[in-house]
């Protein structure tokens, strides 16, 4: 069963709760503050925090980032509902594509349609994002998935 989110924009003064988030989870956290990275917090029906996930827009295409499920809700589904509630974020700026990175992940990512790529073939835009360029190891997986 597909969990049922409530997504909240985060300003960026709001964000030290995906700060917090990502390095208990042992992610990038770096460029949190970043006013150009967009994030949002995710909260069940009954008002449970649930995650915080996020996108940097690069032109047509977007990097998905920073997609974190708290603790006592792992394995629900919750990880799943980001996604897909930032993959619509995605096309309501106009998006045709989401890139991520993932060193842990790519389970979860092929799951929701996303194909593995070679790190050369990204576009510029997410070659030259801190995110790419320098927060996530080489060793991280670029995925790849084509909006409609």
């Amino acid at each position: 069963m597909a969990a049922t989110l409530t997504a909240f924009p985060l300003a960026v003064w709001e964000r030290d709760g995906v700060k917090a988030a990502l390095r208990k989870a042992n992610l990038p956290a770096d460029d949190v503050t970043e006013p150009r990275v967009l994030f949002w917090r995710f909260s069940t029906q009954d008002d449970v925090p649930a995650g915080f996930g996020g996108l940097e827009i690069c032109g047509s295409d977007a990097l998905m980032r920073s997609v974190v499920t708290l603790p006592p809700l792992r394995g629900q589904g919750i990880g799943a509902a980001i996604v897909t509630a930032l993959e619509a974020e995605a096309r309501l700026a106009k998006c045709t594509s989401v890139y991520l990175l993932t060193a842990t992940a790519q389970g979860l990512f092929e799951k929701r349609g996303y194909a593995r790529l070679d790190r050369s073939a990204a576009p510029a835009a997410i070659r030259a994002t801190a995110q790419f360029s320098a927060l996530c190891p080489d060793s991280a997986v670029l995925m790849l998935k084509r909006l409609r």
